[in-house]
């Protein structure tokens, strides 16, 4: 992705899981989500399925996506690696803390 609007971050990198997620807003939705991620297969599916979920979306309503949501979406997640969905909501939740109502601001990196 070119340059994004939102940037949310959850870990440190080289220093175990870590996620990057990149928004491109318009018109107050998220017009689309990439992302990196280091850590295990849960949570690059957690990722991956999360870039669907908030397509669309307002700010408010990426907001009230839950790790259960993404459990759900990927029909079930072990419990012992619930914190793959739990991690992700952190990094959506450091890139929502800096969107407008109306427009994504220019990216800007809020870790953990």
């Amino acid at each position: 992705m070119g340059f994004p609007d939102l940037v949310g971050t959850a870990g440190t990198l080289g220093q175990g899981r870590y996620i990057q997620l990149f928004f491109k807003v318009n018109a107050g939705r998220v017009e689309c989500m990439q992302f990196d991620s280091y850590g295990c297969g849960v949570t690059v599916a957690v990722c991956s399925v999360l870039t669907e979920m908030v397509e669309g979306r307002t700010r408010d309503e990426c907001l009230r996506i839950l790790p259960e949501d993404i459990a759900i979406a990927l029909d079930g997640i072990p419990a012992h690696k619930m914190d793959c969905a739990h991690f992700a909501v952190v990094a959506l939740s450091n890139a929502m803390q800096d969107w407008a109502t109306d427009q994504g601001h220019p990216a800007r990196d809020v870790t953990l």
